[in-house]
């Protein structure tokens, strides 16, 4: 057959075809495909590739490495700029942003502004001094139970070391009881000679338990006691230990009553000593937070690393009695007396808690 009538027949492959175009009929396909609004700034000199090959593709992607969002109908161009992390967090000047562009920047500023609302700056409440100082004038009369019966008043009348023992035994049957309650108790172990490490080895549990009974969980308390009195004997020459951790140590000591005894016992604050009622006053005063957020403490252990973060340490001690002595007489736990209360003009929650009826009033029925 002729060749002239074999040409028409023959169909070149695509691999037959010529693999290499210029830089800019590329750049017109791959731009063909991107969204009319975004176009590209950066433009390299001509460049021969083969298209045939993924490599040049992704090659040529790379190279268009900076982009700039053209806004509809104002056609102003603004770099996307990265929101700063927040330990370096502050607004850079920029340039001068037009009626619709302002609304892009807009969304920006509203990331910063959630992403600050999670760190909280610690510092003292405001108006506090004038809390604290209101809380000084109420309690001036001294009337509280604390006042006349607290730990701090266990064997006053003893020798230093006699009476740091009778302290720290004060402190241990103190928790869930109320002042008058575990004040009787220690003078029954005064009467019966057993505010002494020594005696108190000697003397039966059982014995015990019943002298200090109706104290809270007395069982188990006179066998915390009696393994503390043995521990005194025989680490402490008779007298209790003289530092923080030692005395938490012990078993029924805890953050509170070590923080306690340290401050009565060996005029050594190391802490704030956190109760019910100064755990309970703090957050209805707004004084304590939950680490990073604006949550009330949940625990009195809580409540005492965030008042020691802005109290100032010569108020850590009288702080206790103060305010147990305040919770007792006026900020009690149940229909708090705001109408007697001479700050009730400076707590947020004051009046917040209405007075409930009597439990004991019985419901008269209607003839």
């Amino acid at each position: 057959m002729h060749l002239a009538l074999l040409l028409p027949r023959i169909r070149l492959s695509p691999a037959a075809m010529p693999s290499t175009r210029s830089a800019s009929a590329s750049r017109l396909l791959v731009r063909a495909d991107l969204n009319p609004v975004v176009r590209e700034v950066k433009r390299e000199s001509s460049v021969s590739f083969d298209i045939s090959k993924p490599e040049a593709t992704a090659s040529v992607k790379r190279k268009r490495v900076k982009r700039e969002l053209e806004v509809n109908g104002e056609h102003h161009k603004k770099q996307v700029r990265i929101v700063p992390d927040i330990e370096d967090f502050r607004y850079e000047k920029t340039k001068t942003l037009t009626s619709s562009s302002k609304a892009t920047a807009s969304l920006v500023k509203v990331v910063k502004k959630v992403r600050v609302s999670s760190v909280i700056k610690v510092g003292a409440p405001d108006n506090w001094e004038a809390v604290l100082g209101g809380i000084k004038s109420m309690r001036l009369s001294g009337g509280a139970p604390v006042d006349t019966k607290g730990c701090e008043k266990a064997g006053s009348l003893l020798p230093p070391k006699e009476r740091r023992f009778a302290v720290l035994i004060s402190t241990m049957m103190s928790s869930q009881t109320k002042d008058e309650v575990n004040h009787a108790a220690v003078e029954r172990l005064s009467e019966n000679g057993l505010l002494d490490p020594d005696a108190i080895v000697r003397t039966d549990q059982t014995t015990l338990a019943n002298l200090i009974k109706p104290v809270g969980f007395y069982q188990r308390k006179a066998q915390f006691i009696k393994e503390a009195s043995k521990i005194c004997l025989e680490r402490f020459g008779g007298d209790i230990p003289d530092s923080l951790n030692e005395l938490l140590a012990l078993r029924g000591v805890g953050p509170k009553m070590a923080h306690l005894v340290m401050s009565i016992a060996w005029k050594n604050t190391q802490g704030i000593c956190v109760d019910t009622h100064v755990h309970r006053i703090s957050n209805r005063l707004g004084w304590v937070f939950r680490e990073g957020t604006k949550q009330k403490t949940m625990t009195p252990e809580q409540t005492r690393i965030s008042l020691e973060k802005w109290l100032p340490k010569d108020e850590w001690e009288p702080i206790n009695p103060l305010l147990v002595g305040f919770g007792q007489t006026i900020c009690t736990p149940l229909r708090p007396k705001c109408d007697k209360c001479g700050i009730n003009n400076l707590c947020p929650s004051a009046f917040k808690e209405s007075s409930s009826p009597n439990p004991k009033q019985k419901k008269t029925r209607s003839p």
